[in-house]
């Protein structure tokens, strides 16, 4: 019942300040985010490599307003390939990016129009073609040292930009991959086109206050659509990326992996830094590929809303932190 305030608060510029404010936070933060700078990360991405986790990172910042700060986003994105290239690590470590980043919802005075996934192509205001713009290097630096980008899924309003985006990247870099969101209606219908050779999607819940007229709202109705999604991407012939800490969903992964007649390196789970460490390290000790989302940066508090609002164990951790430390 939190989840809505609490994603109500990560939009708060209010609640932005007391939080970050307040003595305790970053103890508690430093919990999802390990680190500020790339120089924090590298030794955080040598540990988890060398304990056969494999990584996918995410520069966290989302309340772009100029194109000085998307280009900037562009740049920190750079710098991380530009810092793990020696460490000749490939696909063991991957990038996500949340397009907003990228500049996708600023104003333009010009429109792009771009050949859509499902249909003629449609018009998106300007922003759509400065996240393009600014994306692509950072895929085509990844795709250089061996590895690839995820596009990380958004509110439901951003997701035809981001789908055709990732549609118009994949043209020179098939391998780059995309987020769906179990909650959302239109998820079961994304999967299905998605789920074709070559394609990399990570499935999630849902991490986004969204209307009921797009998204479900229980958890039990969540959990289901998550549950026929997985089996559309299982039974496909892209790769699979489960986004889930939920022991039970991962036991359904597995048998639903199993059905299809998936070999271990034929889909992957992906579980966030700081949640369920031990399940991280079990679920590569029995050889299937686990890949720690791992976000780093000063512009942390949406991001740390949102692992608050997910699961009601997160809230709690925090509070009683606030209560034992402060």
């Amino acid at each position: 019942m939190l989840g809505p305030v609490i994603l109500a608060a990560s939009r708060s510029d209010r609640m932005r300040r007391l939080i970050s404010a307040a003595p305790v936070t970053k103890q508690v933060v430093d919990r999802f985010i390990p680190g500020e700078t790339v120089a924090d990360i590298v030794p955080i991405v040598k540990d988890l490599t060398a304990k056969g986790l494999e990584l996918t990172m995410d520069v966290v910042g989302e309340d772009i307003t100029t194109p000085e700060q998307a280009t900037a986003a562009r740049d920190a994105y750079l710098q991380l390939i530009e810092r793990i290239k020696p460490l000749e690590l490939g696909e063991k470590v991957e990038m996500s990016v949340k397009l907003s980043m990228f500049g996708q919802s600023l104003p333009s005075p010009t429109t792009a129009l771009f050949e859509g996934p499902s249909g003629p192509a449609p018009t998106f205001p300007g922003g759509h073609e400065l996240a393009l713009a600014n994306v692509r290097p950072v895929v085509a630096a990844a795709a250089a040292i061996g590895t690839t980008v995820t596009l990380d899924a958004e509110d439901h309003t951003t997701l035809d930009s981001m789908f055709a985006i990732h549609e118009e990247l994949r043209k020179d870099f098939p391998q780059t991959g995309c987020v769906i969101q179990a909650y959302l209606f239109r998820t079961e219908a994304d999967a299905r086109r998605l789920a074709a050779a070559g394609s990399r999607v990570r499935l999630v819940k849902g991490a986004y206050k969204e209307p009921a007229e797009v998204a479900y709202q229980q958890k039990h109705e969540i959990d289901k659509a998550y549950v026929r999604v997985l089996r559309i991407l299982m039974e496909g012939e892209g790769y699979p990326m489960i986004g889930s800490h939920d022991p039970r969903l991962i036991a359904i992964a597995q048998e639903l992996a199993h059905k299809a007649g998936r070999k271990l390196d034929e889909y992957e789970f992906q579980m966030l830094y700081g949640i369920r460490g031990d399940e991280h390290l079990r679920l590569a000790a029995e050889g299937h590929r686990m890949r720690v989302y791992t976000a780093y940066g000063t512009d942390w508090y949406g991001y740390f809303m949102r692992r608050l609002a997910e699961k009601p164990a997160n809230l709690r951790f925090f509070l009683r932190s606030m209560v034992s430390r402060g």
